[in-house]
């Protein structure tokens, strides 16, 4: 581990103008961005007695062989390049706010024939609108349930669209009032579309003028004696206010804002925040992070702010607001609030409040952020223990000088040696980290050969690797590429490689290092039959106890590799049927194959496709959606076997 002496800049040589900093591990990967008013104040403070530093500014400092800065002009150009470094360089002691759960959100399929509404979580796809997320499943199923009441649109899954469709029987919310049941023909599309899109105004939050238009039916079908019609009209009005009271208005002056507000002890740091959108609260997120240094209350907040903001995904919840309410200034003052009027486009306010409703709504997301933080350290005290207990495991079996830090994991995935790929999935700190997973296509080996394939495999990764240290030089080596800015992908060295299989792939594997020169990068192999861990040149495997940790942080890397080999394998399987099965249709070329394929992205959802669906593609038109149904109906399949289960499917 270098000593912070080795590298601390000559006195003297460091500016006194703000800026901002970077602090490099040995094989020059950015590990800390950091900004100052004055560089040479801040820069000194890192240097000084160790025992006065934060423990993990601590290890930080010990950690890194290399600092460097910037100079800027001002406080706005320093936060500017601080939000654009952390976003390029992802530093690993920079604090990272992740979710404390997955936040329930409503979709619309707004760009589906009749347009479904539904609950879910996780990934966000195109031509839907979302709402939210909200806090509680439950509640919002609950005003789901109460609005389809009043506007009975479709919520049902496509598989039972279809299957009433085909049968000319509504599903049960079709008999109960809770659906229009357009899959019968009760409604027309545009009727339909009409009743989601006052499903959509209802959950933007335009709710007056939908109770009106319902109160005003109501006494209109009663003077005209309609009391029946009257009824139903009650009755949906009731439901609407009652779905309408489970948002209730806490800011009278219809406000568009984020309501922030954190706790924090010597460890961790504990986020909440309210989305109020129209002066109700339409969504509340939480995020809890590990304390990285001693960071005040102030550089904690826009730390944050710069992260939330920087996330692609805040654009699905309504984007930047017209205001961010704090409970303190941040530290850069005003800079934040130029800094996020440039991300939003028009005029963002960030302050503190001191009084009224606003200051009111902020002290209940206050509680809720402590709430929040000592739920979590209940919940995570065995999860961090058993993390550490599984890399200090690993480290004592392999014989490694350090905890491996970094593990990265290979598979190799095939169809009787067609398709033949590869995967590369990476763990940090036991963690599974997606944004480095890594596909490979196989392009040397040919048929059931995993052995070679993992050679290859290993190659490519680590001639890569050394590329990308071979162009590092001088001090302005960044792991970044120099045309287009983004990541090197490969520049990383692990602290472990796992290749899932025995002895032949764990030799092919050291065989594919030896030819590169790679001497420092431990490997190991697990077999599936008896969970044997095996070790370049060793006669016998070596078995860890069934109980271990370490075992099972390799079995889950192991498991992941599989699983996304199994589906890039997938994928280019199906791809590869879809161009074979449609070769010979006339007038559809390579172009427009890889567009049907792009559009619905298998070939079993090409078969389920209509001609008119198909038709939709750009390019094709009814006669070759014509002629390219016909073909996947010359090539309909039988019966099939599942032979890992013996059930029969078709």
């Amino acid at each position: 581990m270098p000593n912070p002496a080795s590298y601390r800049p000559a006195p003297g040589t460091i500016p006194t103008d703000p800026g901002v900093y970077r602090f490099s591990d040995p094989a020059g990967t950015v590990i800390y961005v950091g900004k100052a008013k004055n560089l040479r104040q801040r820069l000194n403070s890192y240097f000084a007695d160790p025992a006065g530093l934060h423990f993990r500014t601590q290890t930080m400092v010990r950690t890194a062989a290399k600092v460097e800065w910037t100079v800027v002009r001002n406080e706005l150009e320093s936060l500017q390049l601080e939000y654009t470094w952390i976003k390029q360089f992802d530093p690993r002691f920079n604090v990272k706010y992740r979710d404390d759960k997955s936040y329930p959100w409503v979709a619309v399929t707004w760009a589906e024939e009749f347009p479904r509404v539904f609950v879910g979580r996780g990934a966000k796809r195109k031509g839907n609108r979302y709402y939210g997320p909200y806090a509680q499943a439950w509640a919002i199923r609950d005003t789901i349930d109460s609005l389809l009441r009043v506007f009975p649109m479709r919520s049902c899954t496509n598989g039972v669209f279809r299957a009433a469709k085909a049968s000319g029987r509504p599903c049960l919310l079709g008999y109960i009032g809770k659906c229009s049941a357009p899959c019968v023909g009760r409604i027309d599309a545009e009727d339909h579309r009409a009743i989601a899109d006052d499903v959509c105004d209802f959950l933007a939050g335009n709710t007056t003028q939908l109770i009106r238009r319902l109160r005003t039916d109501m006494l209109a079908a009663s003077d005209n004696l309609e009391f029946e019609r009257a009824a139903v009209l009650r009755d949906q009005l009731g439901a609407l206010e009652s779905a309408t009271e489970r948002n209730a208005i806490v800011l009278g002056d219809g406000t568009d804002a984020d309501v922030i507000a954190l706790a924090s002890d010597e460890l961790e740091v504990a986020i909440q925040i309210f989305h109020v959108r129209a002066g109700r609260v339409r969504g509340e997120r939480g995020w809890v992070a590990d304390r990285s240094d001693d960071s005040s209350l102030d550089e904690l907040v826009e730390s944050f702010c710069l992260q939330l903001y920087s996330n692609p995904e805040i654009e699905l919840s309504g984007g930047v607001p017209k205001e961010v309410l704090l409970p303190v200034e941040p530290a850069s003052g005003s800079a934040l609030e130029e800094l996020l009027t440039d991300v939003r486009g028009g005029r963002v306010r960030v302050h503190v409040p001191q009084r009224g409703a606003k200051l009111a709504l902020l002290e209940t997301v206050a509680r809720n952020a402590k709430e929040a933080l000592v739920l979590h350290k209940t919940k995570r005290a065995a999860d961090l223990s058993t993390r550490n207990q599984a890399l200090e495991e690993l480290q004592e079996a392999l014989g490694l000088e350090a905890p491996p830090l970094r593990i990265e994991c290979y598979d190799i995935s095939h169809l009787q040696g067609t398709e033949v790929v590869g995967s590369m999935v990476v763990f940090e700190d036991g963690l599974s980290r997606r944004s480095e997973y890594r596909r490979f296509v196989i392009r040397t080996v040919e048929g059931s050969n995993d052995v070679g394939a993992i050679h290859e495999v290993i190659s490519r990764r680590f001639r890569r690797y050394l590329d990308d240290q071979a162009s590092l030089s001088g001090e302005t080596a960044m792991l970044v590429d120099a045309t287009t800015g983004a990541a090197r992908k490969f520049a990383y060295k692990p602290s472990l490689v796992v290749v899932d299989g025995g002895a032949p792939q764990v030799a092919a594997a050291q065989a594919a290092l030896a030819e590169l020169g790679i001497t420092d990068v431990p490997l190991v192999g697990l077999a599936k039959r008896l969970e044997e861990v095996w070790l370049p040149g060793e006669e016998f495997p070596l078995i860890l106890p069934r109980a271990s940790e370490g075992l099972f942080l390799l079995q889950r890397a192991r498991d992941e590799a599989h699983r996304f080999a199994i589906t890039h394998h997938r994928g280019r399987r199906s791809a590869s049927m879809v161009e074979s099965l449609l070769d010979g249709v006339p007038g559809l070329g390579e172009l427009r194959r890889k567009a049907l394929l792009k559009h619905f992205g298998s070939l079993k959802k090409l078969r389920a496709a209509s001609v008119e669906d198909i038709a939709l593609v750009p390019g094709i038109g009814p006669r070759t959606a014509q002629a390219v149904k016909d073909a996947l109906a010359a090539s309909e399949p039988g019966e099939a076997v599942n032979t890992a289960t013996g059930e029969i499917s078709s």
